[in-house]
């Protein structure tokens, strides 16, 4: 049955057709109806408000501005919801009152107010290769490592919608005579994937039970500044080398999109622990891109990753901790086995001793004021499908004068 949908990018071979239907949070500029939920069918947004008889009793939770009332729905309602939209988008006339928007009309906001976030360290390969920059001398995987998902709480406030300026920050940093104070000089990435929590607030989230507490997923670059980590994380781990931004993706695509995707995570040479043992596969086949100034620079794979989202949330809840709607979690870097997919800079250049030359003869290391990085992702979906995470998209920005 054709669709109403005539954008040629809503189709079931490209990233964001009926197979997808990410959710995100419009503010088209032109109107007075303010920012609004909506999905994305292809290069356009279907505001959901447009649509509201349509949906039902359901109308209610993306009536707003905001998905935090979604979030704070059950999962049979997100799913019921999604089976909506499916029909609603795959009929062959226009519903009554809907209306297109091309996405080059519309700003994208926050499309939900995160809550606690946590950022994991969950690649093997990245945990290895920068326990080789910064420690060469010791073993490059610490004792706890292949144990337990290793993590630490971040800040969510300074949590950006993808597109938003990253201003570079300033700190401490360590010199030859003591510490220097200024804007870092090694800013990088880190192409990671996050989740979006929702549902009922929980703690002890058994691994069972991890799609009735996460809606969907996201991309995320967890900004870091290496020379202001360098120099403070040691006893504690990351603070201002991380806490100054984390950029998201404006749309959030459904964790029910990705039921294809699925596969397990690698093994580990040791019985798991018993509360981070999965009955199915928790792992996901998401294919990453990294592009610097328009080059790809790498090509990492989620499932290369050591532990799935279902292994993190159960041990971020393990101890009595709660979930709850809004909170979000990102993976930690991405990276694979080899060095062309490597997820961060620190990587990529080995410490900053290696040069990455770029598509136009530009030669970087670190990044520099005006540089823009984007993130992409896609994962298999049914009878041969794709599926699309949102990209994430961020510039730098000089530092402020002090």
């Amino acid at each position: 049955m054709t669709s109403w949908v005539t954008d040629p990018a809503f189709a079931r071979d490209q990233p964001f057709g009926p197979q997808t239907l990410p959710y995100g949070v419009i503010d088209v500029g032109s109107d007075t109806d303010g920012p609004r939920v909506a999905v994305r069918l292809g290069d356009h947004a279907l505001p959901l408000r447009s649509v509201a008889h349509d949906l039902g009793d359901l109308a209610g939770l993306v009536s707003g501005p905001s998905l935090d009332p979604l979030l704070a729905a059950t999962r049979a309602e997100w799913s019921e919801l999604r089976a909506r939209l499916v029909a609603l988008v795959s009929q062959p006339s226009t519903p009554t009152g809907a209306t297109l928007v091309p996405l080059r009309d519309v700003r994208m906001a926050l499309p939900f107010t995160v809550g606690d976030y946590v950022d994991f360290y969950s690649s093997r390969h990245h945990a290895e290769n920068v326990g080789r920059i910064m420690r060469p001398d010791s073993d490059p995987l610490l004792p706890n490592w292949t144990h337990l998902p290793v993590g630490y709480h971040g800040r969510s406030g300074t949590v950006v919608v993808s597109g938003t300026g990253i201003e570079r920050p300033h700190g401490q940093r360590r010199g030859s005579s003591g510490p220097h104070f200024g804007p870092s000089g090694r800013l990088d990435i880190e192409a990671e994937v996050g989740f979006v929590c929702g549902g009922p607030v929980a703690r002890r989230v058994p691994t069972s039970a991890v799609a009735e507490h996460i809606f969907g997923v996201v991309l995320v670059n967890d900004w870091s500044a290496r020379d202001i980590q360098g120099w403070e994380y040691q006893p504690l781990g990351p603070f201002l080398g991380k806490s100054f931004a984390t950029s998201v993706s404006a749309w959030i695509t459904p964790l029910d999109a990705l039921a294809e995707a699925r596969v397990p995570v690698p093994a580990v040479d040791h019985p798991r622990v018993p509360y981070l043992v999965e009955d199915t596969p928790g792992g996901l086949d998401l294919r990453l891109a990294v592009e610097w100034n328009g080059t790809v620079v790498s090509r990492p794979r989620f499932a290369d990753m050591s532990y799935s989202c279902a292994q993190q949330l159960a041990h971020m809840t393990v101890n009595g901790a709660t979930v709850r709607p809004g909170d979000l979690f990102a993976s930690g870097t991405v990276s694979g086995p080899e060095p062309a997919q490597r997820g961060c800079f620190l990587e990529l250049s080995w410490g900053g001793q290696e040069e990455i030359t770029l598509a136009d003869g530009v030669t970087r290391t670190f990044l520099e004021d005006g540089d823009e990085v984007v993130i992409t992702a896609t994962a298999p979906g049914e009878d041969g499908a794709v599926v699309g995470i949102a990209p994430v998209r961020g510039r730098v920005l000089p530092a402020v004068d002090l």
